[in-house]
């Protein structure tokens, strides 16, 4: 019974902040929308920051565990646009809010998972020295961590997915062009 009243409480949660930002979201209004008391809510959650705490958490190590293995720096972006489109207004809700230190480091966690997955799987073997790995890797990070707070700043209103993409085709064209 416990474990469903925790994730009635984070579903109704959700349901919620997909409707309206976090900052007119109360307790009462969780537990009235589940059918609970407010004793049963603290029996499972300090406050909402907690709540908030433990969804984006389980956000993250779901996209981990969906994703062991990646195999190309399109779908490390993809992942990272996977995680933030499952539930778009929620994230935006939490990005403008007081939460937002706490959203802005689960997406650099789960954008270091991502990329330090595809590129030590890529450069395994390779004469590429563990410094040079590193620097690539944290390039890589932010860059994709930027893109996703750019659009975030931007309102969400480009299609990210599609802006990766491009950036995927333009780096392997100019990668071909330093080639020459």
């Amino acid at each position: 019974m416990a474990n469903f009243t925790r994730r009635a409480i984070k579903e109704t949660f959700l349901k919620l902040l997909n409707q309206r930002p976090l900052n007119q979201i109360t307790v009462k209004d969780i537990v009235e929308d589940c059918g609970i008391n407010r004793n049963s809510f603290y029996y499972h959650f300090d406050g909402l920051p907690a709540l908030v705490d433990e969804i984006v958490q389980e956000q993250v190590q779901a996209l981990i565990q969906n994703h062991p293995t990646i195999s190309s720096v399109e779908e490390c972006f993809d992942a990272v646009v996977e995680l933030v489109m499952e539930n778009r207004r929620a994230v935006y809700h939490i990005y403008n809010s007081l939460n937002r230190d706490l959203f802005e480091r689960y997406l650099m966690d789960a954008c270091q998972y991502i990329v330090s997955t595809y590129l030590q799987t890529e450069f395994a073997g390779s004469a590429l020295s563990p410094e040079d790995l590193r620097t690539l890797i944290r390039f890589h990070k932010c860059e994709c961590f930027g893109s996703v707070i750019d659009w975030l700043n931007g309102g969400m209103k480009d299609d990210i997915a599609a802006y990766f993409r491009r950036v995927c085709a333009l780096q392997k064209g100019w990668m071909e062009l330093l080639g020459r």
